[in-house]
């Protein structure tokens, strides 16, 4: 009898563990490839998003990614996998991205615990440019961003700004960028060919440093990948560009350049949660709300 009670316990316990082991790769399988959920950290988004919203984002509308952990955990360079999405990244579309420079900002690594939510302003393909404040793209008159923002910003006079707040990428005295007049910038999609001038070196050497894993170099007007001179370049990646929808106040495109496609995990979708970070109540105003 004894033995059929000690039978009975241990069939029950390896029960329990199959099933909690089924729901753990369950669990994994739905982070991996359908949804994750991050906490905003801070206000760079508002009104959109408020510190204290959790978020829930899509990842089957961009394409899930798939790529060895581990090897992101210990901060090693990564291979980049994306399973076919319903549609592209639109401009507009709020995103959560791994924040591009890990270590330093002159050159691109994944950072695989620092995430970012930003509103994507700019695609592969676009000319962005920033007219008194004001995002333009490609010409046209489409509204991008958050528009009263930016009217924040065209009100406001030069001098009213900090320094580090006026002045942006790529920080050259004689493009002389800043977060009213910006660009034009050309954002390179796969297989652009883009012809290497000065200016060409200072937008894009971070990614060409990145996509070749070797050094850009300018000396005496010439540019050498490699230590071989160059006078066009051929990208094999997506970028994008992404800002905060509190434009005064985001570390974002403006700052430090455009982002690659592999690094965006996919685009924010809902507001699951919403809890004040100062007072601990629960928002529920924006329980169940929409991201867009």
């Amino acid at each position: 009898m004894k033995l059929k009670k000690n039978k009975r316990k241990y069939e029950s316990l390896v029960n329990l563990v199959f099933y909690i082991s089924n729901l753990f790769v369950l669990f994994l399988l739905l982070q991996i490839f359908l949804f994750s959920s991050f906490k905003i950290p801070s206000d760079s988004m508002s009104p959109s998003l408020y510190a204290g919203d959790n978020i829930l984002v899509c990842k089957p509308i961009v394409g899930a990614r798939l790529f060895n952990i581990f090897d992101a955990l210990d901060n090693q360079e990564v291979e980049i996998y994306r399973t076919p999405g319903m549609r592209k990244i639109k401009r507009n579309d709020v995103i959560v991205f791994n924040f591009p420079y890990r270590n330093a900002w002159d050159k691109i690594e994944m950072h695989i615990m620092q995430y970012y939510v930003k509103r994507c302003i700019g695609v592969p393909g676009d000319t962005l440019r920033t007219e008194n404040g004001i995002f333009k793209v490609n010409h046209s008159d489409e509204q991008l961003g958050n528009p009263n923002a930016q009217q924040n910003i065209f009100n406001r006079p030069k001098d009213s700004f900090s320094n580090e707040v006026y002045h942006t990428f790529p920080f050259d005295t004689v493009l002389d960028w800043n977060i009213k007049d910006f660009g034009p910038l050309y954002i390179p999609k796969k297989g652009d060919n883009i012809p290497m001038n000065r200016s060409a070196y200072l937008l894009y050497k971070n990614l060409i440093e990145w996509e070749q894993k070797t050094n850009l170099i300018y000396s005496e007007e010439r540019i050498l990948l490699n230590d071989e001179p160059i006078t066009s370049y051929t990208f094999q990646k997506n970028y994008y560009f992404v800002v905060g929808d509190r434009t005064e106040d985001s570390q974002d495109s403006r700052y430090w350049g455009m982002l690659p496609e592999e690094f965006i995990v996919g685009k924010a979708w809902i507001i699951w949660k919403s809890v004040d970070p100062y007072t601990g109540a629960f928002r529920w105003d924006r329980f169940l709300k929409k991201i867009s």
